[in-house]
């Protein structure tokens, strides 16, 4: 399954600041659907995606009935994405 989602980059504090997208409610509902066959473990689902040109894998993270997609640095950099930027990401699930 493939699915264009766009959205604003936020910053999670932990231990390390993580950046993130939320996929929309939508494309969240059509990923829920397939997540039980390409899950790999407590609701992580691997992922293919690209912003702009710059592709790269990560793992969508389940979060208050939704997903998250992680932004690496080396992504944001290569794109000159920064924290509240609106984002596009192509994201091949599966």
């Amino acid at each position: 399954m493939d699915v264009t989602i766009e959205g604003v980059v936020f910053e999670w504090r932990g231990p390390a600041p993580f950046h993130f997208v939320r996929v929309p409610d939508a494309e969240a509902e059509a990923i829920r659907e397939l997540a039980t066959i390409v899950s790999y473990g407590w609701g992580v689902i691997p992922v293919r995606g690209w912003v702009g040109d710059t592709e790269f894998t990560t793992s969508l993270f389940p979060r208050d009935g939704g997903y998250l997609v992680p932004l690496k640095d080396a992504v944001r950099r290569a794109e000159g994405v920064e924290l509240d930027d609106r984002v596009a990401i192509r994201l091949r699930i599966g």
